[in-house]
């Protein structure tokens, strides 16, 4: 349950660092070191504040830091238990669902990357895709033992963002969330199309490729919500098909029989989480167009 930032400011030491103490896993001591910084602005400014704990912070118990994470897709600490806040994490790109296939990758990379660098992969689960994951470890492993150190602390940070953006209301938020959205240009009839079905389906080279949402289009032609939004937008390849056959269809429009355009599927992928892409669709009954927009 989310905790209002003028609440954390007065409470007690105890109760601050409780509430905030597996902001970053296991690892309490960031909060009661930015217990001692109240009160906060913002949630900006308590953010600035957990992280200069980390930076300022020994070698030793950054090495502590990092080592209190847990290896992805391990069934063996699932087991055990992982955090709630992990456990919700990995569970949100499917990493409590893997095919053979994807454990065998996970479990091979995991172990030669601890067996190189003594420590678990870590990586902000929430801005990827299973697949872009695996692409991390094989650009991250090359690495020396000092730049993957550091790196490892930058993705425990953009984890903990993520987790202290939804624990705490403020008047500010924090920079962790993107949006992808679509939008439907009937230029047959020159106006937006409404009642467009449409389904985003997230792509997997190894397992399965998931339904991400469905939807369709309102009177503007836009969905109601974002396909993806309120989270980042996970890195990774997308296919978003629309139903146009039938939208022409139920608008009396004259068609081929079949239709020559039933179903459009536009294959995209996604580099920046936190931004805002818009895959549009510009579409007659015999064409359509579509660009990068944002």
């Amino acid at each position: 349950m989310s905790k209002p930032l003028a609440e954390l400011n007065a409470c007690s030491r105890d109760t601050f660092v409780a509430a905030l103490a597996n902001i970053f896993e296991h690892s309490p001591w960031i909060a009661e070191r930015a217990a001692a910084r109240r009160p906060f602005t913002g949630i900006g400014d308590l953010f600035a504040a957990m992280r200069e704990a980390v930076d300022q912070a020994p070698a030793d118990l950054r090495m502590a830091l990092i080592k209190a994470h847990p290896d992805l897709a391990d069934k063996t600490q699932r087991a055990a238990g992982l955090t709630v806040e992990s456990n919700a994490e990995q569970n949100s790109v499917g990493l409590d669902r893997l095919s053979d296939a994807e454990y065998e990758a996970f479990e091979r990379v995991n172990t030669a990357y601890r067996s190189k660098f003594g420590f678990p992969y870590i990586v902000c689960v929430r801005r990827h895709t299973k697949d872009s994951i695996l692409r991390d470890f094989a650009r991250r492993l090359p690495n020396d033992l000092a730049t993957e150190t550091q790196t490892s602390v930058d993705e425990i940070c953009r984890i903990a963002a993520l987790r202290l953006d939804q624990s705490v209301t403020s008047t500010d938020r924090l920079a962790v969330s993107g949006r992808l959205t679509t939008h439907v240009l009937d230029t047959n009839s020159g106006r937006p199309a409404a009642g467009v079905a449409l389904e985003l389906v997230e792509l997997a080279e190894l397992g399965v490729s998931r339904v991400v949402t469905s939807a369709t289009t309102n009177r503007d032609g836009r969905t109601d919500a974002p396909l993806i939004g309120g989270r980042p937008v996970p890195v990774g390849k997308y296919e978003l098909t629309f139903s146009v056959g039938d939208y022409f269809a139920a608008r009396g429009v004259p068609l081929a029989d079949p239709p020559f355009l039933d179903r459009i599927t536009l294959r995209f992928a996604v580099s920046e989480p936190e931004g805002h892409l818009h895959v549009p669709l510009l579409v007659t009954p015999w064409s359509y167009a579509t660009y990068r927009g944002s």
